[in-house]
């Protein structure tokens, strides 16, 4: 993480000497004015926001796989992203890409974060509230990939009502991008993934009760109910937050826990999640680098690199399983 964390701040499509980059980050001053501002403003803010999107997603992965007893399942599966999918089109092909109120026009990007955040937490109610009638975790998965289909759906149809333009702005959206949290917003985006996290960390007892079944959950007198509530808003307010601040990024919260695993060699939670954390945040910060390796020729859309991680990682958990069965 930390050589991960320094060669983010180092490397890019501009070459700044380390000695400029350790004088703009201390706030010293590196000697040039744009080096300061690429510093601070763009490489600083892109590489923390990797950091906290990899650990929010990598540790949502991992309840919802626990919770459903499923290696499949993910924040993609339950349709929370398409949830924030669709709270940003709404924005983008509906609304011309600004919600104004009470005259005021909030601006774009404030505007996509305000409905990532209200599409995802509106799907995760849903999911709520399934899950009080929906009491089989199987069919309450497939609950969320019908909700899922349903989102899609609709950003389908309002794609093909919308302007050239709008759909371009939306598709860029849905390549995911560290890199478009300015440093002011950064705090808010850290204190929301940092009170996820937590909750995700009280709820390792619970969790790794459920390994064994919720009848063995509730023999060891854990409210197996209360427990899935708690899980599924945790994991709805990290996947909310980061698709607001990042689109929706791909395959990290659904491989990332396997890779996790394979490095413990166990499934304890109280090792696996802070291990699963770490990882994540390593893997975001990876391909958050690796996104800028182009230089002049521009970033990598982050949805491009993302699945040559997860998909490997994917189809070996598959094969793997197929051979112990």
């Amino acid at each position: 993480m930390v050589l991960l964390f320094l060669a983010g701040l180092c490397l890019g499509p501009v070459d700044i000497p380390v000695s400029g980059v350790i004088g703009a980050v201390l706030g010293q001053g590196s000697g040039n004015v744009s080096w300061d501002y690429i510093v601070l403003e763009s490489r600083l803010p892109s590489t923390l926001t990797a950091l906290l999107a990899g650990a929010a997603l990598s540790a949502s992965g991992l309840m919802l796989q626990t919770a459903f007893r499923n290696p499949l399942a993910g924040p993609d599966i339950l349709g929370i992203n398409g949830g924030a999918g669709l709270g940003v089109a709404l924005v983008m092909l509906l609304l011309g890409g600004n919600i104004g109120i009470g005259g005021t026009s909030l601006g774009t990007s404030v505007s996509i974060i305000l409905g990532a955040l209200a599409g995802a937490l509106a799907v995760t109610g849903l999911i709520l509230a399934l899950s009080a009638r929906i009491k089989n975790p199987v069919m309450l998965l497939i609950a969320g990939v019908m909700v899922s289909y349903l989102t899609s759906a609709l950003i389908s149809l309002l794609n093909f009502f919308s302007s050239a333009e709008g759909v371009h702005s939306y598709t860029m959206w849905g390549m995911g991008n560290f890199g478009g949290v300015s440093l002011s917003r950064l705090p808010l985006m850290a204190a929301l993934v940092v009170a996820g996290l937590i909750v995700a960390f009280l709820l390792v007892k619970p969790l790794n009760a459920m390994l064994l079944g919720d009848l063995y959950a509730r023999n060891l007198g854990i409210d197996v109910k209360r427990t899935r509530m708690l899980l599924l808003l945790a994991t709805g307010l990290l996947v909310a937050i980061t698709t607001a601040f990042c689109g929706p990024v791909s395959f990290i919260g659904l491989a990332v826990p396997h890779i996790a695993r394979l490095i413990l060699g166990n499934g304890n939670h109280r090792a696996l999640m802070p291990v699963t954390v770490l990882t994540g945040a390593v893997v975001a910060m990876l391909c958050n680098l690796l996104s800028s390796l182009p230089g002049s020729r521009g970033l990598i859309p982050l949805n491009a690199i993302t699945p040559a991680f997860g998909a490997p990682v994917i189809l070996y958990v598959l094969l793997k399983q197929q051979r112990h069965s």
